[in-house]
Formats: structure tokens, C-alpha cells, sequence
């Protein structure tokens, strides 16, 4: 499988780690986003991300809010949605799942939890 991840966090060096440890997985094909407002933009323009990961805290559209309006459009519900975010709570992992994330990851993370969160989302689908 092909994959185009679209990498969401408004952080620059955030995204810069989750593009690396990515690139040491042997993938190569990234867009960014540093708000969810944005990585909706880019879904709805490029129909060749096939896979999110996003963080929680951001301006504009929080990454729960961007996990609800994929999961209620028409063409990118099915999206593959991971989770990437400072948020370990039980709570806040319950709420995640609730909005249909696929998996979760707290930071900090290594490459191989990326890689195994990764994998099994891909085997689902």
C-alpha cells in the first residue's frame, strides 16, 4: 500500500520529528498542515492522502475537531487517522476513539511505535 501522509501539528519541529521518524520507515510521500482548518484544506484538494496523523492541540481546529469533520464527510471518512499528542489521559484517549480516531500514540514516541501504530491501522484496513 501506497501511502501519503498528511502530518498535522502546529508545531514545525513536531512535524519535522514525525516526518523523520516516517522517512527512517522507509516512507517518503508528506504534506504538512499547522492547524486542522488547514489539513482539511489540503484533504478536500489532494485525493491522494490516504493517511492523517495528527495532534490534538492546535489554534484554529483542534485535532479532535478535524477527527469529527473527516469522519462526517462524505469522501474521507474512511481516512486512516492516527493520533499523535501530549494527551495520555484515559479520558481523552476515550474521547479520541469516540470521534473514531484509528489508533493513538502519546508523545514522546519512538520510530517502531509510529511503525507498529501504523501497521496496525493498515492491516484494518
Amino acid at each position: 500500500m501506497d501511502l501519503k501522509f498528511l502530518v498535522v501539528d502546529d508545531s514545525v519541529t513536531m512535524r519535522r520529528i514525525v516526518i523523520n521518524s516516517l522517512r527512517s520507515l522507509g516512507y517518503n510521500n508528506f504534506v504538512e498542515a499547522g492547524d486542522g482548518k488547514e489539513a482539511l484544506e489540503k484533504l478536500t484538494a489532494d485525493s491522494e492522502i490516504n493517511f492523517v496523523i495528527t495532534d490534538w492541540n492546535m489554534p484554529v481546529l483542534s485535532g479532535l475537531e478535524l477527527v469529527k469533520s473527516i469522519r462526517s464527510h462524505e469522501t474521507l471518512s474512511k481516512m486512516a487517522i492516527l493520533m499523535v499528542t501530549t494527551r495520555g489521559v484515559k479520558e481523552d484517549i476515550i474521547e479520541a476513539l469516540q470521534a473514531r480516531v484509528n489508533n493513538y500514540v502519546v508523545k514522546p514516541f519512538t520510530p517502531q511505535i509510529l511503525k507498529e501504530k501504523i501497521d496496525q491501522i493498515i492491516q484494518v484496513a
